[in-house]
């Protein structure tokens, strides 16, 4: 199951590495991590999204985040009521039925255009987790030539 993990941290030198070294020495892998400054530019917070089966394991993980000195608060946002986004940039080939459908696309989902050439689209689209994976099933179709992403942010309603 993938949890969403939400850490509020000091924003210093060594923070992440000693995080991130939690979750390796347990043998997870962070499928996504997304770090930034808050309001207050003397703490980051840092959305981490691991893959665990493990439940007890992860709980331990939590447990020993908040035992870490820079670490303020900690939230396993996984069962909470939140809103996510995700931040992708993708360059597509621009091929005959290309256009239509990045309009048809465009009616359901934010897709930004940010450049169109002769070759190739390059597309902006900041949306949730799962519209992400369906605007991608269907980009694929056309063919993706490169393609970049953020990891997960999210916020708690």
């Amino acid at each position: 199951m993938k949890h969403t993990i939400q850490a509020l941290v000091e924003n210093k030198f060594g923070v992440l590495a000693r995080i991130a070294s939690l979750f390796s020495a347990r043998g997870y892998n962070i499928d996504s991590l997304a770090v930034g400054e808050t309001q207050d530019s003397t703490i980051s917070c840092m959305t981490i999204v691991v893959n665990a089966e493990d439940e007890r394991i992860l709980e331990q993980i939590k447990k020993q985040l908040h035992k870490l000195i820079d670490v303020i608060t900690v939230i396993d946002m996984t069962r909470k009521d939140y809103f996510d986004r995700e931040l992708i940039l993708l360059k597509i080939t621009n091929k005959e039925g290309t256009k239509k459908v990045l309009d048809k696309l465009a009616r359901k989902y934010p897709i930004d255009v940010l450049e169109k050439k002769k070759e190739y689209f390059i597309l902006q689209v900041c949306t949730d987790h799962n519209s992400l994976s369906e605007i991608l099933t269907e980009l694929r179709k056309i063919g993706i030539k490169e393609l970049v992403r953020t990891g997960k942010i999210a916020i708690v309603k």
